[in-house]
C-alpha cells in the first residue's frame, strides 16, 4: 500500500528530529535539549501513524499509548538517580521486546514478503528477543534481585549451541515462509532463552558494556523491523541508535581493555594467585581528611559506585564548594566504566549541580594526578587499582586506570575492606600514601564538611 505523502513526510521529519536529538545528547550541556527534540520527533511519528488510511485497532493502539505513557511518566518521576542504570536497562529491553513482537505478529499473519524482507524480520526478531531477556537479566542484577552471576557447566558450549539452533530455526522460517506456528514459537523460545543464558554469567564489573551492547541490539532490531513495516522513521532511528550503541560498546570495551568476546564468554576471575601485596591499610578520621584537603593546592575527586549507592553526590559538591572557597583547585576524574552504565557518574554529578568544566575523562586528567596534593576516592575500586599495570594474572591486567596512586596523598572513602566487582584486592589501599576513611560516602562527606566549616 502506498502511504499518503503527509504520513511519509511526517515520518522523515520525525527521523530527522531523532538525529538532531541524538547529536544534542553528545554533550552534557545540550543533552536535555536533545532529549526534548527527540521526544518531539517521536510524538510526530506516532501522530502520523494514526493518520494511515484504513488502519485498524485504533482503540487498542490508543490504549497501549495511554497505559505505556502513564507507566513511563510515573516511573520516570519516581526513579532515583542511583536507580537510573536499571531503568535504562529495562527500557532498553522493552524496545528490543517490542521489535521482536512486531516480527512475531508479521510471521503469524503469514503475509507474503520478499526473501530479503523475511531475512531482516528474522534477524531483527532474533536480536530483539536476545536484547529483551538479556536486558531483563541486567535489570535484575542492577536492582539486586540477582545478587551473583550464574554460570552453567560448559557455559560457552551452551551459548554456541543455542545460537546455532536459533539461527537454524530462523533459516527454516525463511525457507518455509510463511512458517508454521510451531516453528515460530520454537524460534522465539530459543532466542529468548539465549539472551537469558548469555547474560546470567556476566558480573557487575562488565555491566556497563553489556547495557551498551543491548542498546545497540535494540536499535538494530528496531531498524530491521522498520524495513519490514516500510516505516522510514523506525529504520533511520533504529540504525542511528544501533550505530551509536555499537561505537559506545567498542569504546567501553576498550576502556576495560577486554575484548567483547571476553566480556560475553569469559568470566572476570583471576587466572593465578596474583602478586603479593605488602603493607597495611591505614585509617584516617574525618578531621584529618578535611585538613589534608583544606590545606592542599589541588584535589582530584574520583567518584565510583559507592557514591551512587550512598546518594552522596550533593554532599560531595557541597564539600567541593567549601574547598574552592578556601582556594583549593578541585577537579573530578571519571573513568569510562565507573558505575553501572555509561556516563553514570557524569549523570549523578550533573544532577548535583557540578559544572561540566570540572569533570574530566581519564585521558584528560590522568597526567595531572602527579601534581595533585590529594586524590579523594569515593567508592571506586577496580578503576584505581594499580594491579592493572603490573599483575599479569589479574583479570583487570591491562585495563587503563586512573592514576590516583601517583598523587601525593590518597584518601579512600569506603564502607569496608571488601574487594571490587572483579574480586581483586586493591594494592592502592596498602600503599604508604593512602589512608582509608571507613563509612558510607554521604555521612563521611557530611563530617568532612563540618570539619571544613570549623576550620574557616
Amino acid at each position: 500500500m502506498t502511504l499518503p505523502i503527509y504520513v511519509q513526510g511526517a515520518w522523515y521529519l520525525g527521523a530527522l528530529l531523532f538525529i538532531f536529538g541524538l547529536k544534542g545528547m553528545g554533550s552534557p550541556a545540550s543533552a536535555r535539549k536533545g532529549i526534548v527534540i527527540a521526544g518531539y520527533g517521536m510524538l510526530l511519528a506516532i501522530a502520523a501513524t494514526f493518520l494511515i488510511p484504513g488502519l485498524q485497532n485504533l482503540a487498542l493502539m490508543a490504549l497501549a499509548l495511554v497505559v505505556g505513557g502513564a507507566v513511563a511518566w510515573i516511573s520516570g518521576k519516581k526513579v532515583k538517580m542511583t536507580d537510573m542504570p536499571q531503568m535504562v536497562a529495562i527500557y532498553n529491553g522493552m524496545g528490543g521486546g517490542a521489535a521482536a513482537a512486531i516480527a512475531a505478529i508479521e510471521f503469524a499473519k503469514g503475509d507474503a514478503h520478499s526473501v530479503v524482507t523475511t531475512i531482516l524480520a528474522v534477524v531483527g526478531a532474533l536480536i530483539g528477543a536476545v536484547s529483551f531477556t538479556g536486558s531483563c537479566v541486567a535489570w535484575a542484577k542492577l536492582q539486586g534481585v540477582l545478587k551473583k552471576a550464574h554460570r552453567l557447566p560448559a557455559q560457552n558450549a551452551v551459548n554456541v549451541v543455542l545460537a546455532l539452533v536459533a539461527i537454524g530455526l530462523g533459516a527454516a522460517m525463511v525457507a518455509m515462509a510463511p512458517a508454521q506456528p510451531q516453528l515460530i514459537f520454537a524460534f522465539f523460545a530459543v532466542a529468548l532463552v539465549l539472551g537469558l543464558i548469555v547474560t546470567l554469567p556476566i558480573g557487575g564489573a562488565d555491566m556497563p558494556v553489556v547495557i551498551s551492547l543491548f542498546n545497540a541490539f535494540t536499535g538494530l532490531a528496531v531498524g530491521f523491523e522498520g524495513y519490514v513495516l516500510g516505516n522510514p522513521a523506525l529504520i533511520i532511528a533504529g540504525i542511528v541508535v544501533g550505530a551509536a550503541g555499537t561505537l559506545l560498546t567498542q569504546l567501553m570495551a576498550k576502556a576495560m581493555n577486554r575484548p567483547l568476546t571476553n566480556i560475553l564468554f569469559t568470566p572476570m576471575v583471576a587466572s593465578g594467585p596474583g602478586e603479593a601485596i605488602s603493607g597495611t591499610m591505614k585509617e584516617v578520621g574525618p578531621i584529618d581528611a578535611a585538613a589534608m584537603m583544606r590545606y592542599a593546592s589541588k584535589v582530584i575527586i574520583v567518584p565510583g559506585y559507592g557514591m551512587a549507592v550512598a546518594h552522596a553526590q550533593h554532599k560531595v559538591w557541597e564539600m567541593t564548594a567549601l574547598l574552592e572557597e578556601a582556594g583549593v583547585e578541585v577537579k573530578f576524574a571519571i573513568h569510562p566504566v565507573a558505575g553501572r552504565m555509561p556516563g553514570h557518574m557524569n549523570v549523578l554529578l550533573a544532577e548535583a549541580g557540578v559544572p561540566y568544566d570540572k569533570i574530566f575523562d581519564l585521558e584528560e586528567i590522568n597526567g595531572e594526578f602527579g601534581q595533585a596534593d590529594v586524590a579523594l576516592i569515593i567508592g571506586a575500586n577496580d578503576v584505581v587499582n594499580p594491579t592493572a599495570r603490573t599483575d599479569k594474572s589479574s583479570p583487570i591486567y591491562g585495563m587503563p586506570i586512573l592514576n590516583a596512586d601517583m598523587a601525593q596523598n590518597v584518601i579512600v572513602i569506603k564502607r569496608g575492606k571488601g574487594t571490587g566487582y572483579s574480586g581483586v584486592e586493591n594494592a592502592l589501599f596498602y600503599t604508604d600514601n593512602c589512608r582509608m576513611l571507613y563509612g558510607d560516602a554521604q555521612p563521611m562527606a557530611g563530617e568532612i564538611i563540618q570539619q571544613l566549616k570549623a576550620m574557616g
